[in-house]
């Protein structure tokens, strides 16, 4: 039986460190079935790397490329095997690790690589924003500025993401939106709206607790401005997948949205802040991507 081919693409920005991208082979080595695959890995060296060795690898008809980092490294890989014949594999070495933590990925190293060796293969859905594809959730509103925010800081993790949170929160106004859902018009006041693919921002905080990547539909989470004295209560339901039965956020399932709107905003796309000329034009894109799961 002719062997399968797998590329290991590891950005030593937040997956290992050049100083151990050598343990990290030599846990493909130990790990990986290599009866049944051939394996190649290849360190990033700079923005967009990423991008043209999944895309190569499409070309040259790799059966599974692997994001080895976190969630910009994971979408960077992915852009380019939507539709094609390749399948995303996922070792989590980020912060927020949205996506691996939705599939229930491993966040051993050793352990996802052995998933690769079952080959079990999911044909999930994804999400176009102007022609530009994300995998799990993308934003617009305070969910925006805080992600611009969090690209410039020099330290990453939680509690550097709830720093900004807190800091930017009281000041922010709620904006409304003119948005077209599935065809239906109507103006939200919101202090952020999300666009879901999969259920959280990661770190495991749930914002659409019945999102699933393979279900043909977004999650529009509609989200207001929690008063002071309610977030001592609300903020912990987000990691507990409860924050959708408060008054403060509203959720729509959906194919298409548009936000209406001829201003420049900022979009954050699963964690990277993306500035964007509207319209926006939302719409989902079903089972377009194989992802190895578990």
């Amino acid at each position: 039986m002719e062997k399968k081919r797998v590329l290991f693409v590891v950005n030593p920005a937040s997956g290992p460190k050049s100083d151990s991208v050598e343990e990290f082979a030599a846990l493909v080595f130990k790990y990986l079935d290599t009866d049944l695959f051939d394996y190649q890995i290849t360190v990033t060296e700079c923005e967009q790397h990423a991008s043209n060795l999944s895309r190569k690898a499409v070309e040259e008809n790799t059966d599974i490329v692997v994001a080895v980092g976190g969630d910009g490294t994971v979408n960077e890989v992915a852009r380019e095997l939507i539709g094609s014949h390749t399948a995303l594999g996922i070792i989590p070495a980020g912060s927020g690790n949205g996506l691996a933590h939705h599939l229930n990925i491993p966040f051993n190293p050793a352990d996802a690589i052995l998933l690769i060796n079952k080959g079990r293969i999911l044909l999930m859905d994804t999400v176009s924003v102007n022609d530009v594809p994300y995998l799990s959730i993308a934003g617009i509103g305070f969910d925006a500025l805080v992600a611009d925010k969090f690209a410039g800081n020099l330290t990453r993790g939680l509690m550097t993401y709830l720093n900004i949170v807190s800091t930017e929160y009281f000041a922010y106004q709620p904006l409304e939106y003119k948005l077209t859902i599935d065809g239906n018009k109507n103006t939200y006041k919101a202090l952020f709206i999300s666009f879901a693919n999969s259920d959280q921002f990661g770190y495991n905080t749930t914002i659409a607790p019945a999102a699933r990547v393979d279900d043909g539909l977004m999650d529009v989470c509609i989200v207001k401005k929690v008063p002071l004295f309610t977030i001592p209560f609300v903020a912990p339901l987000l990691f507990v997948r409860q924050v959708h039965r408060t008054p403060f956020v509203d959720i729509i399932q959906a194919k298409e949205v548009v936000v209406h709107t001829k201003k420049e905003l900022m979009v954050n796309i699963d964690g990277e802040p993306v500035p964007m000329k509207g319209p926006l034009k939302f719409s989902l894109i079903p089972h377009s991507l194989k992802v190895v799961i578990p």
